[in-house]
């Protein structure tokens, strides 16, 4: 965690000019930290790392890798992947807690980043787990047809966990309905 009063963002993409822009976005409300590349990303890691921004399509090393690396090492934090290029069913077995199609404008990035440190510090890891099936779900769901993802028995089974942990959450979080309906209010889209 952060020693700072302001939550720590790790902001890691090879286009410096769009790492430099998110961190511009962030600046009001965050300190961060910018990397150009999936190399720089694990040297730069630590335990002040409150949250990560992590290209997902970067020469050096993949943002798949670097995520797979940071969980890893026991890095917990919520991890946010970014892209440009449409996802594949193969997010559903990755361990981050949303994914972004680029562009993202500022007010996504804001909002997207300030649920998931408020999720990460709610005490009931249900809803970071339900939140990052949802983000999944979201994503593919926006860019594949119905047959293909009913065809995947990752995304079923996914798709049986949230509705499961929907059920438990409604019972046990008073303002669930509420949270999802600003978490879902996120363009995830781009």
């Amino acid at each position: 965690m952060s020693s700072s009063a302001r939550p720590l963002v790790l902001v890691v993409d090879d286009e410096q000019d769009v790492a430099d822009t998110y961190a511009l976005h962030l600046a009001a409300d965050y300190e961060t930290r910018v990397v150009y590349g999936g190399e720089a990303a694990l040297e730069a890691m630590d335990e002040d790392v409150d949250a990560v921004l992590l290209d997902r399509r970067m020469p050096d090393l993949h943002g798949d890798e670097v995520l797979a690396r940071l969980r890893e090492r026991g890095y917990d934090c919520p991890v946010i992947m970014t892209t440009a290029v449409d996802p594949d069913l193969n997010i559903l077995e990755m361990d981050f807690d949303d994914f972004l199609a680029k562009p993202i404008d500022r007010e996504t990035l804001r909002s997207t980043l300030a649920q998931h440190l408020e999720l990460a510090t709610a005490g009931d890891p249900r809803l970071e787990e339900f939140f990052g099936i949802v983000s999944k779900l979201t994503v593919l769901q926006e860019r594949h047809t119905q047959e293909e993802l009913v065809e995947s028995e990752e995304f079923r089974r996914l798709r049986d966990r949230a509705e499961e942990l929907a059920d438990e959450l409604r019972d046990s979080v008073s303002d669930f309905e509420t949270i999802v309906a600003t978490y879902r209010d996120i363009d995830r889209g781009g």
